[in-house]
């Protein structure tokens, strides 16, 4: 028994050994943008050039011009616009929502989402694999998390601006939102696709489509 029990320790251990992200081997790595990532991360900017400014990002102070077709606007702080994120495994966002504005469904594939109202009234809501939809109505200071690559929602239904600070589990958690992907890509999906999967006339399509500019 013991035996066994050694043998299979010793088949999991590669497994077991990436199940977390690795201990940093540097106090830090403030990204390169000018060079290419490598897998995940980008290379470090020479800790002779990094100064106390890399380590602040402000961001996230000013609010977004929510005057787009969703009412709303998405302002990243991730690895792309705060280079000191690299290889830490987190970042934010900050989500401004105009009256009746919307951050429409979407996912994020790399990471979990946690996030605060800050002000305003906000439905947030979100999707399981089974077709399950969770929901609630969220007041300034209440929380909710997202499962990662969950699609989800969060929609002002307030008389009043509304904000929420989102937090990720990830340097860069990326963004699928479903309307624009579906029908604003270069190329376009072909019509008969998207007819069939929606179960509608290729008219129809051809008038989403315009308004995504596909």
């Amino acid at each position: 028994m013991a035996a066994l029990f050694c043998i299979v320790v010793f088949l999991l251990a590669p497994f077991i050994s990436h199940t977390a992200d690795p201990d940093p081997l540097l106090d830090f790595c403030i990204a390169d943008l000018s060079s290419s990532p490598s897998f995940s991360s980008f290379p470090c900017k020479p800790a002779s050039n990094v100064t106390s400014e890399d380590f602040f990002f402000d961001g996230l102070m000013e609010e977004g011009n929510t005057s787009t077709i969703f009412g709303s606007k998405v302002t990243p702080g991730n690895v792309l616009t705060f280079p000191a994120l690299n290889m830490l495994g987190l970042s934010m966002n900050r989500v401004d929502l105009a009256p009746n504005g919307m951050n429409p469904p979407h996912s994020h594939p790399r990471s979990s989402e946690s996030g605060v109202v800050i002000t305003g009234k906000v439905l947030v809501g979100f999707v399981t694999t089974g077709n399950v939809y969770y929901s609630k109505v969220l007041v300034p200071g209440q929380m909710f998390a997202i499962p990662r690559g969950l699609v989800h929602f969060q929609k002002n239904v307030g008389d009043k601006k509304a904000a929420i600070i989102t937090s990720f589990n990830s340097q860069n958690p990326g963004t699928v939102i479903i309307s624009t992907t579906l029908f604003g890509t270069q190329p376009s999906i072909p019509d008969h696709v998207l007819s069939q999967t929606f179960q509608v006339d290729s008219s129809v399509v051809h008038s989403i489509e315009s308004k995504f500019g596909s």
